[in-house]
């Protein structure tokens, strides 16, 4: 990372999705020895601790279109701001998801601190899901299915125009690599949004290292650098089982680990985040400690 202090913010949030659980990730990561693993690798860490959330048992659902909306979208303006402040201190922030709806507010905040700088930042989401429901389109009103159709400016106000303004980040410079589940009519936002998407067979014909290259070029050209947005479903629940909606075919534990390597050798990355770690249904914690080994990766933790 260019800078020397990492920020840690963790987003216990679980109202974007059915299943529960997602809400203890940050406490699972932590307990993984996060902050000490990457304060290992010569980086001052400051733990910012959790941003507050409001718990599913006392509140409304709300619109079945999107359930939860309001409270979600309060919760990632809070977000926002704390990474946006970090960056404006010189810090790299590392949010610990949550459910994938945490995006929004992650990507407000970055987009927010280079609007200021006269800049514009990229955005790779490694994710076996795209992510581009609406309300109109989402089969399941579940608003961690919209994050990134909320950062192209294309989902519910609420959450699209956070911090005012949309899109968060220009389509051209989006990526998603690992794709492999596209709900039917989320595949006509993704065809009409203009992002780049990698499926999992891009990756089985050209080899994940050529994928990334191209990844990492869409996501820098005419940018500041580039926020990750890392969910656990990308790799396969074979290595990561306890993730909020796992589907098989996903990244080999090696895979994962060559892509965040190849992130932070680019020397594009400004800020990365970690989602949808689910210890109920993990297995003695491991998907919690993959996804450390990965931030280790992609902080610059080598074989030699």
């Amino acid at each position: 990372m260019r800078q020397s202090h990492i920020a840690i913010i963790g987003a216990p949030l679980d109202l974007g999705q059915g299943r529960r659980g997602v809400d203890m990730g940050p406490s699972a990561m932590r307990v993984a020895n996060l902050n000490a693993r990457v304060a290992s690798l010569g980086y001052t860490v400051e733990d910012l601790g959790n941003v507050p959330v409001e718990q599913a048992e006392v509140l409304p659902e709300g619109d079945a279109s999107a359930r939860y909306l309001p409270q979600i979208a309060a919760m990632c303006g809070r977000l926002a701001a704390l990474v946006e402040q970090a960056l404006a201190r010189g810090s790299a922030p590392l949010v610990l998801g949550g459910d994938h709806s945490v995006a929004v507010g992650t990507a407000s905040g970055v987009s927010q601190y280079f609007r200021r700088e006269n800049q514009t930042a990229g955005l790779i989401w490694l994710d076996a899901h795209a992510d581009m429901n609406t309300p109109g389109s989402s089969p399941s009103g579940n608003v961690h299915g919209m994050p990134l159709a909320c950062i192209l400016g294309m989902g519910p106000p609420e959450l699209a125009g956070l911090s005012g303004f949309q899109p968060k980040i220009a389509a051209h410079n989006a990526v998603i690599v690992g794709l492999r589940d596209v709900d039917q009519l989320e595949k006509g936002n993704l065809r009409e949004s203009g992002v780049k998407a990698f499926t999992m067979r891009d990756i089985d014909e050209r080899g994940l290292r050529s994928v990334m290259e191209e990844a990492i070029r869409l996501a820098s050209a005419g940018t500041a650098g580039f926020h990750l947005s890392l969910d656990m479903d990308f790799v396969d629940p074979q290595d990561a089982p306890g993730v909020g909606t796992p589907v098989r075919g996903g990244a080999t534990y090696r895979e994962a680990h060559l892509a965040m390597e190849m992130i932070c050798d680019s020397g594009q990355m400004v800020s990365m985040e970690v989602v949808e770690v689910n210890p109920v249904i993990d297995e003695v914690n491991r998907t919690a400690d993959l996804a450390v080994e990965l931030v280790m990766s992609g902080l610059g933790k080598r074989i030699l």
